[in-house]
């Protein structure tokens, strides 16, 4: 938006609303919000109803895990930007929010080295067997030993699904702990940039046969389409070695839970480490990954750092302060052919 549109001789007053992410520190995003010119507020839910009933005339939603549908886009027809607190975007409506010309942002790369951190971790810990081993000597077990022992990684083959900025960093971290890094990517591009980008991480690209087949780690690294949703099916996983380890620190959705639960119990697996399920938070006691000895999971805090605890919260808000000020958001998920400015809230106009 121009300079002049903004110093009107009636004072402007957008809001920004932040749906949920209650136990998040939102000081950083709340300042670059109000020195850009919005009314902030909180509403601590992710219940659509209210929502909608609180943040009506809203002309930005900054949010978490909440929904947002095309229903509760034509309940807020004053919205046009909706910021995310997270590189995923699967709860908003993306293509109802092109329609209606609202942005949609998100926050590419900025947990890179933390959720390719993550996916190592998980994959050293079950492979050393530490959930096993820690659980024995809490119990006063010192001699315990498992009937599974741990591979030797350095003659072991770990396997990416996804070679994005993640999966590569991931590769990159791993190369030199693993006897071989191959992987596997349905739409990234076989050019020269890539074939040489791909080699410097350590990774042999190949099909994903032979990723699924043969590695001793198999790392999932996608974004969830309606491809890739549940792709992870009793079928994928019983052509996965016997004794292989499944890690996800991408979307719950990809893993059919039931089935990795299965394939774990009967040994086929001998471990699975999620960060993120398909229901979060999970039903206590009746999700089917909860539970289990040789099952890691955490809390959806792979992305999670001294860094990036206020990266994402800075990284957010600065979308919304540079749609305002600039016309365009920094990090859009789509791009809207015609820039769309905020609208004017007049002084003594209901902002409730």
């Amino acid at each position: 938006m121009s300079t002049e549109t903004l110093s009107s001789t009636t004072q402007v007053k957008l809001r920004a609303v932040y749906t949920d992410m209650d136990d998040v520190d939102f000081a950083a995003g709340t300042q670059l919000l109000r020195e850009a010119g919005f009314q902030v507020d909180y509403l601590e839910t992710q219940d659509p109803a209210r929502i909608t009933a609180q943040a009506g005339n809203a002309t930005a939603l900054l949010v978490g895990y909440a929904p947002v549908t095309a229903v509760m886009m034509d309940a807020m027809p004053s919205l046009r930007i909706i910021a995310l607190l997270s590189m995923g975007f699967n709860n908003i409506d993306v293509e109802a929010a092109r329609k209606r010309g609202i942005w949609v942002t998100n926050i590419p790369g900025a947990a890179t080295e933390e959720v390719a951190t993550h996916a190592l971790a998980l994959s050293l810990a079950l492979t050393r067997g530490l959930p096993f081993y820690s659980a024995g000597v809490q119990c006063g077990d010192w001699n315990i030993r498992d009937t599974l022992t741990p591979p030797r990684l350095s003659r072991s083959r770990l396997g990416i699904l996804g070679l994005g900025r993640i999966g590569t960093r991931f590769a990159q971290l791993s190369a030199s702990i693993f006897g071989e890094v191959i992987g596997y990517d349905p739409v990234l591009p076989d050019t020269p940039e890539i074939r040489e980008r791909l080699r410097t991480a350590g990774i042999r690209r190949t099909t994903l046969e032979e990723v699924r087949d043969t590695s001793t780690v198999l790392s999932l690294h996608m974004p969830l389409t309606p491809e890739t949703s549940g792709m992870i099916d009793a079928g994928f996983l019983a052509h996965m070695p016997k004794g292989s380890y499944l890690i996800n620190v991408s979307r719950g959705s990809l893993v059919d839970s039931a089935a990795v639960r299965y394939a774990v119990d009967s040994g086929h697996l001998a471990g699975a480490g999620l960060d993120v399920l398909d229901q979060e938070p999970p039903a206590a006691g009746k999700h089917p990954l909860l539970g289990h000895p040789r099952i890691l999971v955490t809390p959806h805090m792979a992305y999670l750092s001294d860094f990036t605890e206020t990266e994402y919260v800075r990284q957010q808000a600065q979308n919304v302060a540079s749609w305002k000020n600039a016309g365009h958001p920094d990090s859009p998920v789509i791009e809207l052919h015609q820039t769309v400015h905020p609208p004017l809230i007049r002084d003594g106009e209901d902002r409730a």
